[in-house]
């Protein structure tokens, strides 16, 4: 099937007791056992849900996977992948990875025994050198949160299959819609289904696709003993959202590439950070190996005090953490994404006082043209 019938039947069956053609939203803790050992295949809802597990059908048909694990937020499903490494092994993580991830590994697993290799993935030869006897996870995020640098993510996994390590990458900013690491090597795919899965800013929520039923068995253990599980109705909101996935993803790129290509000539802007752009380091890159190049756009303006002025003035962007919903949002990493990271980490990351990340939403894009017009008149 093509992706947007995928999107809308994907994983869905009508409800067999009233033909209900919507998933319903199955509210409930427990459920009734016909006798010791005698379920329906449910028995607590920490466990099984049935809201949850369409969710998770879904999004594995989206990312050509065979299994799909839901979690009660990005974080918790990049925990849980984390989780399948044990005190004394080494993650290799990109460098400029999103600062959620940093402060998990960084503030918590690493006090735990984990040991952490933060990397420029997308040089291939500093990972191959990074690799030591004990690393067991490669952990990619591509494009990176906030600057956006692309990794070769065939040429990384089949490095890293060559050393028997897994390789996990974080596909939130594409979207299955426009990328699917399992088909260029890669074990396990984790999203954050807040963003772009979702997107309508309504609900939190993370998933973990893979093709590994070992992997898939570990990771629903994980999910069933920690409990950091979606409740149905997160699910629900979720499932509602992919059913328009592909509608949004191709007006999110469409008005990003537009916006790109006019902040890329406005005087304002010192730097601007977008894969669609042929000065992108990794452009050609980009092309190969997605279908598209995505909603989010960064630039820098040089200092604060103009992010300051730019954030005050903004109308139709919204100042507020997340991306990936209907709703252009802009952000300021430095203080609000990436404020976890380490200041001098961060300049020589390019995540200065003077940058801003944009998420480009569905609107008119000559009414995001113009919002921006006025707030970068310095």
């Amino acid at each position: 099937m093509g992706f947007s019938t995928d999107a809308v039947h994907g994983g869905q069956e009508a409800e067999p007791v009233t033909g209900a053609v919507m998933t319903p939203i199955f509210q409930t803790s427990t459920y009734k056992q016909d006798g010791l050992g005698k379920h329906r295949g449910y028995e607590y809802a920490r466990t099984q849900n049935p809201t949850r597990g369409a969710l998770e059908r879904n999004i594995a048909v989206l990312e050509k996977a065979e299994h799909g694990v839901a979690f009660s937020s990005g974080m918790s499903a990049i925990s849980a992948v984390m989780h399948l490494c044990k005190e004394g092994d080494e993650i290799v993580i990109t460098e400029n990875v999103y600062g959620g991830t940093y402060r998990l590994a960084e503030r918590i697993l690493r006090d735990r025994g984990l040991r952490f290799a933060f990397v420029d993935t997308t040089d291939l030869a500093a990972v191959k050198a990074s690799f030591t006897a004990k690393t067991k996870l490669l952990f990619v995020e591509t494009p990176t949160n906030p600057i956006l640098r692309v990794t070769d993510i065939r040429a990384v996994s089949a490095f890293a299959r060559s050393r028997g390590v897994l390789v996990t990458v974080d596909n939130t900013f594409m979207s299955p819609y426009f990328q699917n690491p399992l088909e260029l090597g890669a074990d396990i795919v984790v999203h954050s289904s807040t963003k772009y899965l979702n997107g309508h800013s309504d609900m939190v929520g993370g998933v973990v696709v893979t093709n590994d039923t070992g992997i898939a068995d570990k990771l629903r253990f994980i999910q069933n003993a920690v409990g950091a599980v979606p409740g149905p109705f997160d699910c629900w909101l979720a499932l509602r959202g992919t059913k328009t996935l592909a509608l949004r993803m191709r007006q999110h790129e469409t008005n990003a590439r537009y916006l790109a290509a006019f902040l890329s000539r406005h005087p304002a802007v010192k730097k601007i950070y977008y894969p669609g752009l042929e000065s992108h380091p990794e452009h050609e890159l980009a092309m190969r190996q997605a279908r598209g190049f995505g909603g989010i756009v960064s630039i820098d303006v040089g200092s604060l005090d103009r992010v300051r002025r730019a954030l005050e003035r903004v109308r139709v962007f919204t100042l507020a953490e997340s991306l990936g919903g209907v709703e252009s949002l802009i952000c300021h990493p430095a203080t609000m994404t990436h404020a976890s990271v380490p200041e001098e980490f961060r300049n020589r990351l390019g995540i200065t006082e003077g940058l801003m990340r944009l998420s480009v939403g569905i609107e008119d894009v000559e009414d995001l043209e113009a919002d921006l017009t006025q707030a970068l008149a310095f």
